[in-house]
């Protein structure tokens, strides 16, 4: 029997419009035909997809890095309720989009997110510790400003 780990790294939303340049991970943990494996592959290989090999856990590193973090901003964005403005700056609509497209995904897809991919946790105990340094740079600063406008 063989054993190749597939993740296609895109969904119905990202894919809609094909799946060139979008992400395929595999790792081929056991395989003792390689033909019927290569076969395979070259489905995804052929519609376009940008073939990564990679071990599972490597796999499940970057993924709660990026996968996760990203749904997870999203969320949080929405959970704001940010919408779209007469005044948008470019990062502000990249904002926006990244609320779109995470709110587009199940809340089940997110959850799975989290609960079966054991590097997640600690991406989103990073994420609120990253926020609490900088919020308190921003309150040291305004109080190293209210001190200036004091004197």
């Amino acid at each position: 029997m063989d054993v190749l780990c597939t993740h296609p790294m895109f969904g119905p939303e990202s894919g809609k419009n094909g799946w060139k340049d979008l992400p395929l991970v595999y790792e081929k943990v056991r395989v003792r035909n390689e033909t019927r494996c290569s076969s395979f592959l070259h489905i995804f290989e052929s519609e376009g997809c940008r073939m990564v090999e990679m071990s599972c856990e490597e796999h499940d590193k970057v993924a709660a890095r990026s996968q996760f973090l990203s749904h997870s901003i999203g969320r949080i964005l929405a959970e704001m309720g940010i919408e779209s403005t007469s005044m948008n700056t470019k990062s502000f609509e990249t904002l926006v989009k990244l609320k779109e497209s995470a709110t587009n995904d199940s809340f089940d897809l997110f959850s799975g997110l989290f609960i079966h991919n054991r590097f997640a946790q600690q991406e989103l105990m990073n994420l609120e510790q990253s926020f609490e340094k900088v919020k308190q740079r921003l309150l040291k600063k305004m109080s190293e400003q209210q001190s200036l406008s004091s004197v």
